[in-house]
């Protein structure tokens, strides 16, 4: 049986593939239009790769990809920044509208819930506290010993 250093993984080649979701780092759901935005923002290829965990080839690779395909790259890049500008449709945020209210209202419960319990608890306390015999005047029990 091998040892851990004998067995060291090969990184794989860095490559961009097409899934249907537009161009991304194989092994990632990380897009080149993601890469784009801290491009944009004059990061550095190492802190890219920091921050999305990957390595700094992988970075090079969508970088590259970029650069080979700048005009469909920033023209689809156009476009999902006006699609998130629009932001969602009537329909979807009338749906989101209602699930925030049924999360509100649901928390609302819980809340009431826990501030009951906890009102309820408070009172098994002092209901004990109460039920205890007295200690004596010196502190110790009163079997005397």
């Amino acid at each position: 049986m091998k040892s851990g250093k004998d067995d060291a993984t090969i990184p794989l080649p860095a490559e961009i593939i097409d899934r249907g979701r537009g161009p991304e780092i194989k092994g990632t759901r990380i897009t080149v239009y993601d890469v784009l935005d801290y491009i944009l923002e004059c990061w550095s290829p190492d802190r890219i790769a920091t921050w999305f965990n990957i390595g700094s080839r992988q970075v090079d690779a969508a970088v590259d990809y970029i650069r080979e395909h700048t005009i469909e790259v920033l023209t689809e890049y156009v476009k999902i920044l006006e699609r998130c500008a629009r932001g969602n449709p009537p329909e979807l945020q009338a749906k989101l509208a209602a699930s925030h209210g049924r999360s509100r209202n649901l928390m609302k419960q819980i809340r009431a819930i826990h501030a009951r319990t906890d009102a309820e608890i408070q009172e098994l306390i002092r209901k004990h506290r109460r039920s205890q015999p007295k200690e004596g005047v010196d502190g110790g029990d009163s079997s005397g010993q």
